[in-house]
């Protein structure tokens, strides 16, 4: 695929050549927003498209996204996964609307040209034309070949029940591009075990798509701005943890144990820890501690450019970025657990699924401060943020007093987003 052509401002500035210092118009720019959309989502990545459990049977289908492209994540009749794009060959028609589905095939209403659930083209109305007083009129010139026109197919990874897809042919194994400290964390959540769907979570976010990942490549904040953590010890600057990334410094896994609630030197001393807080459903708090973990509580792993996914105590989710636009995002979460979780188990997970989402107890919180962030951004492009705690390196940590992480995404968005085409 050609990239589109763009004048990409490398300065304004990053101070110092670092990836310390990280220019608001990173965050504004459109012309730095396509490129990316371009070398990120389009070419040489592998970006998360859903889970297995939700197209479980033959025909099944779930229309979803790669950047700003709908794509549809199918099904075949032979139990095959293919993700195909959704744009009719023709003339270009989004023809899929409905977010889920079963179909025995795919037909674009517009003329009704029709296509196998692995997007090869399988009937053209009219192809041989119309016969009228013993004249064959219109038609397709004999030179058309139907295999010539489907829809474009996607290059496709699935492990453990969740699919990736990728629109470039030549795109690393999915193995490789995870890298194996990060497929770790891969698969001690996704071990093998049937997935089960427990329901949706959607909003849009008013802020440029690169703040989610920083805002789950930041381990510090939630002991500040989430008075739920930070109050009742579920992530706080105290817990035992661990910051871990891949060797490119792309994906990342925050790892924490859960410390005890009520107060601590230095890490309760904040505005957000709420001593006399308590809950009215303490069923919030009932807390289970599963084989898989392995020790830690919660693991928060992000996947670049397109996907997080969440190990919080029991709750545990997918939550897939997709971008609308430098200043704009969608943002759906997939809670999910396992088929042989018992009835309790599934409970637990959806109580504590309320604190995430658009109304989360917690992740109302990272809605609000993002879309404050790029509010900032837009009246003030000339400007930059600032990624120092902990240095000015990139490493893994044993702690989470830093901004290591963001300072590593930001080292491989350069790498990327500055070299020739």
């Amino acid at each position: 695929m050609q990239e589109t052509s763009t004048v990409f401002p490398t300065q304004p500035v990053w101070e110092g050549g670092g990836t310390h210092r990280i220019p608001f118009l990173a965050y504004t720019s459109d012309a730095i927003y396509r490129r990316e959309l371009e070398r990120f989502f389009y070419k040489g990545h592998w970006c998360y498209v859903g889970l297995e459990a939700e197209v479980p049977n033959p025909g099944d289908f779930k229309r979803t996204v790669v950047g700003e492209r709908s794509v549809i994540l199918v099904r075949d009749a032979d139990g095959t996964i293919h993700v195909v794009e959704n744009v009719c060959a023709h003339r270009g028609m989004q023809f899929c609307r409905e977010r889920h589905g079963n179909r025995k095939e795919f037909v674009c209403p517009y003329h009704q040209w029709s296509y196998t659930l692995k997007g090869d083209l399988q009937g053209v109305p009219f192809r041989r034309g119309v016969k009228q007083d013993g004249q064959v009129h219109g038609g397709m010139p004999a030179d058309f070949r139907t295999a010539d026109h489907g829809l474009a197919k996607l290059k496709v990874a699935a492990r453990g029940g969740v699919v990736f897809a990728s629109f470039d042919p030549d795109v690393e194994s999915f193995e490789s591009y995870l890298g194996p400290t990060i497929l770790g964390y891969f698969d001690r959540l996704f071990n093998g075990r049937q997935l089960k769907v427990l329901g949706y979570n959607r909003q849009r976010i008013p802020g440029n798509w690169k703040l989610m990942q920083e805002n789950i490549k930041d381990p510090y904040h939630p002991g500040l701005l989430h008075t739920w953590f930070v109050t009742f010890g579920l992530w706080r600057a105290d817990n035992k943890s661990q910051l871990r990334m891949d060797d490119r410094y792309r994906h990342a896994a925050m790892i924490s144990t859960r410390g005890t609630a009520g107060k601590a030197e230095q890490v309760t001393q904040v505005s957000s820890f709420k001593e006399r807080m308590q809950l009215h459903d303490p069923s919030f708090l009932d807390i289970v501690p599963e084989p898989w973990w392995g020790g830690p509580t919660a693991v928060m792993t992000t996947i670049f450019p397109s996907v997080i996914l969440q190990q919080q105590v029991n709750s545990v989710s997918t939550r897939h970025i997709q971008p609308s636009g430098h200043g704009s995002f969608d943002f759906v979460w997939t809670h999910f657990g396992f088929d042989d979780d018992s009835d309790e188990m599934t409970q637990r997970r959806l109580r504590q699924a309320n604190l995430f989402g658009p109304a989360g107890f917690v992740s109302a919180d990272d809605g609000e401060v993002i879309e404050f962030s790029q509010q900032a951004f837009e009246t003030k492009p000339f400007h930059r943020t600032l990624a120092e705690l902990g240095g000015h390196g990139v490493e893994n940590t044993e702690h989470m007093v830093t901004e290591t992480l963001i300072r590593g995404m930001y080292r491989y968005w350069r790498d990327v987003m500055e070299r020739e085409a």
